[in-house]
């Protein structure tokens, strides 16, 4: 618990986000942007020796974790289920903003010497993490507009025009996105390297190695349970006696899941072991989306083994 002298609970939003310092009673709130960042940025300095807390809320929280890994503040990237339990074990059920940024303080206090560190990343891994958010976000309104388009609700040529404009201009964007993703990577041979292991592999092509490359640098670092588990791709236990429950997934790290599904998809097709051991479920009676999930659990587990033998490779020639 004396690890640190102050310990900072963030609850973090999608515009703006709520600070706690344990042992105060009062909380802060700032814009989850630029100016709001570096307002908080400028209060923390007044607390020394700190130890930020924050939750894995979408990817809202990346920008924040990023710029205090970077300017070295000691900060841990709290697993919410974990975060939920410790809270609930106190007898408090109650949600807001304060409370949870509260609570998360109070996390910190109680298991500070036990929590891992989130590792400081680069100027080059934010941006890059901005850039894959970026096309996330135009691709999710490229299917909007498709799907508006396949049943427009007026028969005006204007809006079928409003439609097909917008996909092109959306188009050029995901592409000009995709192309300066791809220059990053291109102009850092160690992560150029590791995206020629990825795409090694049945069913990951660009998109998906530099996605995977960017939203879990810990690849390689993990063990196989571990990895799966990040990936939301770990099965989890429902037994009790002699009751054998079903066994389901879920959580993980957001966007790793979709990714995979794309990949575990093209794998299925393709003239490789992936889609042997695809098939080979479906003949043991397996349904078709119970299958693609193992398929993706089986992916990043190779995914993870390659990466971590590369790392491994490369610490010997150095």
């Amino acid at each position: 618990m004396g690890l640190y002298n102050n310990y900072v609970g963030i609850d973090i939003g999608k515009t703006f986000f709520v600070v706690a310092i344990h042992g105060e009673e009062n909380t802060y709130k700032y814009d989850n942007d630029l100016a709001g960042i570096n307002r908080f940025l400028k209060d923390l300095k007044k607390r020394k020796n700190a130890l930020c807390i924050l939750e894995t809320t979408g990817g809202y929280e990346m920008r924040v974790l990023l710029t205090l890994c970077e300017l070295g503040v000691a900060t841990h990237r709290a697993h919410a289920g974990k975060v939920k339990h410790f809270i609930q074990s106190y007898g408090n059920r109650a949600k807001t903003d304060q409370l949870d940024a509260a609570s998360l303080a109070l996390y910190g206090y109680e298991r500070g010497e036990r929590l891992e560190l989130f590792t400081a990343r680069s100027k080059k891994a934010l941006a890059l993490f901005e850039l894959v958010q970026r096309r996330n976000d135009l691709k999710q309104i490229l299917v909007a507009e498709k799907n508006r388009l396949k049943s427009p609700r007026s028969d005006l040529v204007q809006i079928q025009n409003s439609y097909e404009e917008m996909i092109e201009v959306i188009t050029k964007q995901m592409k000009a996105v995709t192309e300066e993703i791809n220059k990053i990577i291109e102009t850092d041979c160690t992560m150029k390297a590791k995206k020629a292991v990825l795409k090694a592999i049945p069913g990951i092509g660009d998109i998906v190695a530099n996605e995977l490359l960017v939203l879990l640098p810990e690849l390689g670092t993990l063990t196989r349970r571990k990895i799966a588990s990040l990936s939301g791709l770990a099965p989890r236990a429902n037994d009790s006696g002699q009751f054998k429950g079903y066994r389901s997934i879920g959580n993980g790290r957001c966007g790793i899941k979709s990714v995979l599904f794309l990949s575990a998809m093209a794998a299925r097709n393709s003239n490789s072991s992936l889609k042997a051991f695809y098939n080979s479920l479906i003949a043991k009676g397996k349904k078709k989306m119970v299958a693609l999930t193992a398929l993706m659990r089986k992916i990043i587990v190779i995914a993870n083994a390659r990466i971590r033998d590369f790392n491994a490779a490369n610490l010997l020639r150095e």
